[in-house]
């Protein structure tokens, strides 16, 4: 059975959020309060199509999805499943990945620089072999086709969660592929997608040339994803999310991930989950807050 979170059911909800997703009942650790310093704007602007996006409460599904996504490459899942410690700190490994997410959204150029440099010292030694289609192949967490790979699957599900549970996007879906492509260029992507098409064309495309499969390995992260246990109510507003993220991936995904859609309205009672978690976080400040502190100190307006 997963680890369960260290949340306890007794903290304000809240608190258990931002836990979870920080590591922090405040949502203040270090990582997040130093978005409030730097000497510059950042790769993203305050208004912008990634900061929209990145602010969603619908961020939560697209976690999710893009996991169940990502695991269909039998290299990305083997770099995952042969290094990564998700089975006994999954609280940890996904304090890592909103860490890295949240400092490149919105924090200076120096702390997204530090912040990258940080996770790519961490792929250093993520090297092996995996079966492939036309037999064994090496891999290290730098080959460029995996960097590809992580990339479009985490771009189309942060943009699919959104334009399902979240706002307009300020220029539209493709001003959001356009800006986040910057993220992939940091990881070290030489030509990331930049429009919405190129990169449904681009996802498609290891599908066509038969990349993606199931295995036990994928079996596994499936199980693992759908059981792990929140304390209280975040138990069951998990189990929701996680039908909604199933819900959200196109129906030749759910086929080689081998899931279904639930026969209750997911995507519905997620709008449920996603109003009562909103209203929660605005209770006090919120990771973007910070930055807007750095933005007001140097006299940076929002886009409009």
């Amino acid at each position: 059975m997963p680890s369960t979170p260290r949340t306890t059911p007794r903290e304000p909800l809240r608190a258990r959020l931002l836990t979870t997703l920080s590591g922090d009942p405040a949502g203040q650790p270090p990582w997040v309060r130093a978005l409030a310093d730097g000497d510059d704007a950042g790769y993203f602007h305050d208004g912008g199509a990634v900061w929209t996006v990145h602010a969603g409460l619908g961020t939560l599904v697209a976690g999710i999805r893009a996991l169940l996504l990502q695991a269909l490459h039998p290299g990305a899942l083997a770099g995952v499943h042969e290094f990564s410690r998700y089975r006994e700190d999954p609280a940890g490994r996904l304090v890592g990945t909103v860490r890295w997410i949240l400092c490149v959204t919105y924090g200076s150029t120096a702390q997204a620089d530090r912040e990258t440099g940080r996770v790519a010292r961490l792929h250093e030694r993520v090297r092996g072999t995996f079966d492939a289609a036309d037999g064994p192949r090496e891999y290290s967490a730098g080959d460029a086709d995996l960097v590809e790979w992580v990339h479009i699957a985490f771009t189309d599900a942060f943009l699919g969660s959104h334009q399902r549970w979240g706002g307009p996007i300020p220029g539209g879906a493709d001003a959001y592929v356009a800006e986040w492509s910057r993220a992939g260029e940091l990881m070290g992507l030489t030509d990331p997608p930049r429009t919405e098409a190129e990169l449904r064309t681009r996802l498609r495309g290891f599908l066509d040339r038969d990349e993606l499969r199931r295995d036990e390995r994928v079996d596994d992260v499936v199980r693992f994803l759908r059981g792990i246990r929140f304390p209280g109510a975040m138990r069951v507003a998990y189990r929701i999310l996680f039908a909604a993220a199933v819900a959200s991936l196109p129906r030749e995904y759910r086929r080689i991930l081998g899931l279904r859609r639930v026969w209750w309205p997911a995507i519905t009672l997620t709008r449920v989950v996603l109003a009562v978690s909103a209203r929660a976080l605005g209770e006090g400040p919120r990771t973007q807050d910070f930055a807007r502190r750095r933005l007001r100190r140097l006299g940076v307006e929002p886009a409009s």
